[in-house]
C-alpha cells in the first residue's frame, strides 16, 4: 500500500488543486454535463417543474460554474426561474463570476464536509468523484440529500477504489453499492440512485493515493483505500 493522505493533505495536493476537470465545461455539447452524464438537465429539471413548486440541483465539484450559469439563463428564459434553484459547490474559488444570479449559489467547499439545509431533487458530480478520498463516504452522505424521488447521477470508477493490499474492491463492491440502493452502469462508468435514503457500507476508509496516475479519461486521479468491515 502506498503512503496514503488523510482529506486535509489531499485537498491540498496538486492533483486535486490544480485539477480543470470542470473548469469551463458547458452544460450541453461535446464536453457537456449531457454528454457526460447521459441525460438532459433542462429537460429534467423542467419535468420536476410540472411536479413541485420548487425544484432544486446541486452540483458537486463544480468547477468554474459555467454549466450552472447556462442553466439559470434557460430556466428563466423558460420561465422556470421562480420554481429552480441551483447550488454549485466546489474545492476551489474559481468561479467564472461573482455576479451570481439569486436563483444561483456557488459555494466553495469540500464535499467530504458541506452539510446543506435542504434536500435536493436532483444531485450530479461530473468526474469529480475521481478526485475526492473518502469516495463512499461522499455517496452514503449524497443519498441522505435527495428528496424521496430525487436523482443522483455522476461518474465513478470503481477500480480507483482499492483493498488494503492495493486491490481493487471489484464485484464484491459493486454488489455493495447495489444493494445500497445505487445502480452502477459499467460500461459507462456511471453510478446512479434515486431516492433518499440511509446508507451503511462495510467499509473504513484508510486514506487516498494522489500518486495514483492516469485514470481511463487520461488524467491524474487519486485511489481510495479502505477495509472491508464484516457486519454483524
Amino acid at each position: 500500500m502506498p503512503p496514503l493522505l488523510d482529506d486535509a493533505a489531499l485537498e491540498g495536493s496538486s492533483v486535486v488543486a490544480n485539477c480543470a476537470m470542470n473548469r469551463e465545461r458547458s452544460l450541453t455539447g461535446s464536453n457537456g454535463y449531457g454528454r457526460e452524464l447521459g441525460l438532459d438537465i433542462m429537460e429534467v429539471l423542467a419535468e420536476r417543474c410540472t411536479r413541485s413548486p420548487r425544484v432544486r440541483w446541486l452540483d458537486l465539484c463544480c468547477g468554474s460554474g459555467r454549466a450552472l450559469l447556462e442553466a439559470t439563463q434557460l430556466t428563466a428564459k423558460g420561465n422556470l426561474a421562480e420554481q429552480v434553484e441551483i447550488v454549485g459547490l466546489d474545492l476551489v474559488d474559481h468561479f467564472l463570476t461573482t455576479t451570481v444570479p439569486r436563483t444561483l449559489r456557488l459555494i466553495t467547499g469540500s464535499a467530504t464536509e458541506w452539510e446543506p439545509n435542504e434536500k435536493f431533487d436532483l444531485i450530479t458530480c461530473v468526474h469529480g468523484l475521481h478526485y475526492i478520498g473518502d469516495k463512499l463516504g461522499v455517496l452514503k452522505r449524497v443519498a441522505s440529500w435527495l428528496t424521496k424521488d430525487g436523482v443522483f447521477i455522476a461518474n465513478l470508477d470503481t477500480r480507483s477504489i482499492r483493498r488494503s493490499d492495493g486491490t481493487p474492491a471489484g464485484r464484491q463492491l459493486t454488489y455493495e453499492l447495489r444493494q445500497q440502493g445505487f445502480t452502477y452502469d459499467t460500461t459507462r462508468r456511471r453510478i446512479s440512485r434515486e431516492g433518499s435514503g440511509k446508507v451503511q457500507f462495510p467499509y473504513r476508509y484508510l486514506g487516498a493515493d494522489d500518486q495514483a496516475g492516469p485514470n481511463y479519461i487520461g488524467q491524474p486521479a487519486v485511489d481510495s483505500f479502505y477495509d472491508h468491515v464484516h457486519q454483524k
